[in-house]
């Protein structure tokens, strides 16, 4: 082999007499000398000429000695440093050098994190090539781990305001909720029967009636009729009222219960004696004439007698009478009292002296004077009892 003057082969390293390489010569390996890049977890760039630095401990718990080989002598990346260092030497500190309190979470690395892993040993253009790439991939796997802890805590803030708004909305209670509508005081039975409903004169409606549920016991001895309260759909009035006013008015001592005679008692279903029904002018007009009687003319009520059905016509019951003025809780009295007094077999009847008392069987819907004569008011068929 040709040797240069001091005794260096021309090609290849420096060798001994006997052919075996000078110490502390770098060996090859794969015809590539081993080279040490920089940035990122491969320390500084290291001049050329400069002699393998020394074999480092890595401290108890540390990671394996060749990652430790893979920096140099003067990175140690285990000695604590402060934020203003770290970001000055390293070339990715604004990733991965957080402080544990600006807002990353506890997962973000810090400074005093071990690496984990074993870095790859790059080898000449390849290993440039390499180290690139591998720096970029955990840039872009911190940059997403980072993303990903910001959005969650965004998601974790929205979460939380959420949650107060309705623990806020759940303290207030349904009592603090706004109502739709301002309350009312509940009217009392006089209170409602005293009031006027609206309601058309010319009002007609589907013909379909609703039983208005309940019972109501018979509360004498004497002869009892049992009876059902019926209300037109779509009337849009009280029909438990209703009911309450039929069997009050029937069982006063005023009325056909005189002296114990009779008791009436309201049944919802079975066969009852008759119907009181309550129903729109039309309805009424068409089962009135259904017994030949003619509502029609005054707006009135009847007892349809070639049928179960007492009609009270509903315009009535909620506007009452010019008769009868403001006073509409008498005047409903007397329109049970004056149809039912028909089922139970009275006709027509007229006061005979003036300022006396109309009978209840006087049609006072339509007048209360006659031939010169002034009647009074009357609801009842037993007035002075």
């Amino acid at each position: 082999m040709p040797l240069l003057p001091d005794g260096t082969p021309a090609r290849g390293v420096p060798r001994l007499a006997d052919g075996t390489p000078a110490r502390g010569t770098p060996q090859v390996r794969g015809g590539h000398p081993e080279q040490r890049e920089g940035g990122g977890g491969w320390g500084e760039l290291r001049q050329s000429g400069v002699s393998i630095p020394r074999q480092r401990q890595a401290p108890p718990g540390g990671p394996r000695q060749d990652y430790v080989d893979a920096f140099g002598e003067d990175d140690d990346v285990f000695a604590p440093r402060n934020a203003a260092s770290a970001h000055a030497s390293h070339p990715y500190a604004s990733v991965t050098d957080r402080d544990p309190g600006a807002g990353v979470g506890a997962s973000a690395e810090t400074d005093d994190d071990p690496p984990t892993g074993v870095p790859a040993q790059a080898k000449g253009g390849k290993g440039r090539t390499f180290t690139g790439i591998a720096a970029a991939a955990v840039t872009t796997v911190l940059a997403v781990i980072v993303a990903g802890q910001v959005a969650n805590g965004r998601e974790d803030d929205a979460g939380g305001t959420r949650s107060a708004t309705d623990q806020a909305r759940d303290a207030r209670g349904s009592d603090s909720r706004p109502s739709s509508s301002p309350s009312v005081a509940t009217l009392t039975y006089a209170q409602a029967m005293g009031e006027k409903y609206p309601l058309g004169a010319t009002l007609k409606g589907p013909g379909r009636f609703d039983a208005v549920p309940g019972f109501d016991k018979a509360p004498g001895t004497g002869q009892k009729y049992t009876y059902r309260v019926d209300v037109e759909q779509g009337l849009g009035l009280d029909g438990e009222l209703f009911a309450q006013a039929v069997q009050k008015t029937l069982n006063d001592k005023r009325s056909w219960a005189h002296n114990g005679a009779r008791t009436f008692e309201r049944i919802h279903t079975g066969k009852p004696d008759f119907v009181i029904t309550l129903a729109s002018p039309g309805t009424t007009a068409k089962w009135c004439a259904k017994s030949g009687l003619d509502t029609t003319e005054d707006n009135v009520s009847c007892d349809s007698a070639s049928t179960e059905r007492v009609m009270i016509n509903a315009y009535r019951w909620a506007q009452g009478s010019k008769t009868y003025g403001d006073q509409i809780h008498a005047y409903r009295q007397m329109l049970i009292n004056h149809e039912v007094g028909h089922r139970l077999g009275h006709g027509h009847v007229t006061c005979s002296k003036n300022g006396q008392l109309a009978p209840v069987m006087q049609q006072q819907t339509k007048f209360l004077d006659h031939d010169g004569i002034h009647c009074l008011p009357n609801p009842w068929p037993y007035p002075g009892s």
